[in-house]
């Protein structure tokens, strides 16, 4: 078990990371106004798992590997940023049929498949879990991969509250949004963009190189 101040001062490098705005608090947002309560906190669920594959990657050592090994790296890379550019294609081809205020645009089980993906190829959640994370576990003490999961659950524990905050706040504002024509620009244009954006980002992100959440 890290001792309290390890806690404490893992605790406040991982709020700092998430007060960052960037693809996850993007796609939060994005999913909750546009689809509602359910489908944006289904979304959240997605995120976390997505964190959850990384902080697990990484008290395994899976991170150091793919750090390693630029085979491995890129298959995991392309693959990701493929698949997201692809949706994303496909997002700004298909004109989003007329919304009911009290029905989603998108299904839950879409809104978390997507949501596993962004967090899974976030390059500052990588980053962190590469750089940042493995300095607040001390590998020469015994139980340092426990020590690793305790981390990882705190990460992901405090991911879930912000992401929830910001999905529940995002999809109070949803009916006001549907009485405009904000909400078909954000489904097809901004939704369809910032998957090909993001799957941008992950196809040029290299190991070891920073790069924005």
């Amino acid at each position: 078990m890290p001792a309290w101040s390890t806690l404490a001062a893992f605790a406040a490098a991982t709020v700092a990371l998430l007060l960052i705005p960037g693809p996850a608090m993007l796609y939060t947002l994005q999913r909750s106004i546009a689809d509602g309560r359910e489908v944006g906190l289904a979304a959240v669920a997605g995120l976390e798992l997505g964190d959850l594959i990384q902080a697990a990657a990484a008290a395994g050592g899976l991170s150091a590997v793919l750090a390693a090994s630029a085979t491995a790296f890129n298959i995991v890379k392309w693959a990701g940023a493929i698949y997201l550019i692809v949706s994303g294609v496909l997002t700004l081809l298909r004109k989003p049929e007329e919304l009911d205020p009290d029905r989603p645009g998108v299904s839950m089980k879409a809104a978390f498949r997507q949501g596993v993906l962004v967090n899974m190829l976030n390059p500052k959640t990588a980053l962190f879990f590469l750089s940042i994370f493995p300095q607040f576990v001390h590998a020469d003490e015994p139980h340092a991969g426990v020590q690793s999961l305790v981390l990882g659950v705190i990460f992901v524990l405090l991911a879930t509250v912000f992401n929830g905050t910001y999905s529940l706040m995002a999809s109070s504002f949803r009916h006001l949004l549907l009485r405009g024509r904000t909400l078909p620009i954000m489904r097809r244009w901004v939704s369809g963009g910032m998957f090909i954006g993001l799957g941008l980002v992950a196809a040029v992100a290299g190991r070891g190189h920073s790069a924005h959440r």
